[in-house]
């Protein structure tokens, strides 16, 4: 691929998922709906959605293994996605991760903490690459590479979205977009309301959207926040959820939309990606977001 449209750095996994009836109770049985075994992970995740829009990108950043390649590689041969900046390893097994998921209710297992602590299993990005493209996606999960990869975007005037960032952080300084997810917001932020939080953002950096699950999420920019009624969609499982408010996040910054337009179509993408599963053999489509769109006014 030449010149893609996007540059995602971040993380890429394989993700089983297991689709039971009722949660898992201590001592009792449990029914098996389904069992999938894809590519997931934030950046993994984001490509796919973003291929499903026609959107070409770039995936980049963990090593990729000898247990997780063939899945990756069979998965994305038919989309617009490179894996050439990525780093296959055959002495290593691969990052996986297991979710256990009952409607909107999901539980995450793995073992990331090992990953970090085994030493550096991760590229470096590619500075190259990120001049090529029109946009970038940076996930702030490789401390001083993805600082580094917010720093070629601003090198070469790349605009980029972000998650999950502090407020005070280079990342989201110069980011076009960033996204606070609930589980961030309560894990970095317990003791403030998202109204204290978002002014934080906007007094460091552009468009900044807390999203909030099913409840309103609130966006900001120059200190003017806005309030945002999440889509209602009958829900198959939340797995994905969030990388898919990301790619559709992306998706409305190459595509210069307003700040408004954006959280709409970030919005209607993640509802469109809770109401199928599993979602990448189910991926949003423009249609199925603008049928979603088409019943709320942003």
């Amino acid at each position: 691929m030449k010149n893609p449209d996007v540059y995602l750095y971040g993380v890429i996994v394989a993700t089983t998922s297991f689709l039971i009836g009722d949660f898992l109770v201590p001592d009792k049985y449990s029914e098996l709906e389904a069992r999938y075994r894809l590519p997931g992970g934030e950046t993994g995740t984001c490509a796919s959605v973003l291929s499903s829009l026609g959107v070409s990108s770039a995936i980049d950043g963990n090593h990729i293994g000898y247990e997780t390649a063939p899945l990756i590689q069979k998965y994305y041969a038919d989309k617009p996605v490179s894996l050439e900046c990525l780093y296959f390893d055959d002495s290593y097994e691969g990052l996986e991760d297991y979710v256990i998921i009952s409607g909107s209710d999901r539980t995450p297992m793995g073992m990331f903490e090992h990953f970090y602590a085994e030493g550096r299993r991760w590229n470096k990005p590619d500075e190259e690459m990120i001049r090529r493209c029109a946009a970038a996606a940076i996930d702030p999960f490789f401390p001083n590479d993805s600082q580094l990869a917010a720093e070629y975007c601003v090198r070469h005037g790349k605009p980029y979205v972000t998650i999950d960032c502090r407020h005070d952080s280079y990342i989201h300084r110069h980011a076009a977009v960033s996204v606070i997810s609930g589980e961030c917001f309560a894990h970095s932020y317990p003791w403030q309301s998202r109204e204290e939080v978002i002014q934080l953002f906007m007094e460091n950096g552009g468009l900044t959207i807390i999203t909030n699950g099913s409840k309103p999420l609130i966006y900001g920019r120059n200190g003017v926040v806005k309030h945002f009624e999440a889509y209602k969609v009958k829900v198959a499982s939340t797995l994905g959820a969030g990388d898919s408010f990301k790619a559709g996040a992306v998706y409305g910054l190459l595509k210069g939309m307003s700040d408004g337009q954006l959280v709409s179509f970030a919005s209607a993408c993640a509802a469109a990606a809770i109401s199928e599963f599993p979602l990448p053999l189910n991926l949003p489509t423009l249609e199925k977001i603008e049928r979603i769109r088409s019943k709320t006014k942003y």
